[in-house]
């Protein structure tokens, strides 16, 4: 998979962690992401469930070929199954 194509593939099953946010609180937090919507990740840690707003939000995922991917929240924004079928502008080769 070319990093570019990564906001358009599929979250649910990943592991994630949150680097940066607006809100200290959840920094840090990982676990695997259960649940997505428009606006929101759902992530199961190993002692509960966080809902947490993408656009909030800076990420280190790892696909599932073990590369880790660091990415902005805003690049996630969007139903699932519409952020599929979206092509990705290439001003986003630079969000990285």
């Amino acid at each position: 998979m070319k990093i570019i194509d990564f906001p358009r593939s599929e979250l649910i099953g990943l592991e994630i962690k949150i680097i940066k946010s607006t809100n200290n609180m959840i920094l840090n937090i990982k676990g695997k992401i259960i649940d997505e919507t428009k606006k929101t990740i759902t992530i199961q840690t190993d002692t509960q469930r966080i809902i947490i707003i993408k656009e909030n939000c800076v990420f280190e995922i790892i696909t599932r070929d073990n590369n880790k991917i660091e990415i902005n929240g805003k690049l996630l924004y969007g139903r699932p199954e519409e952020r599929i079928k979206k092509k990705m502008p290439k001003k986003w080769d630079n969000a990285w």
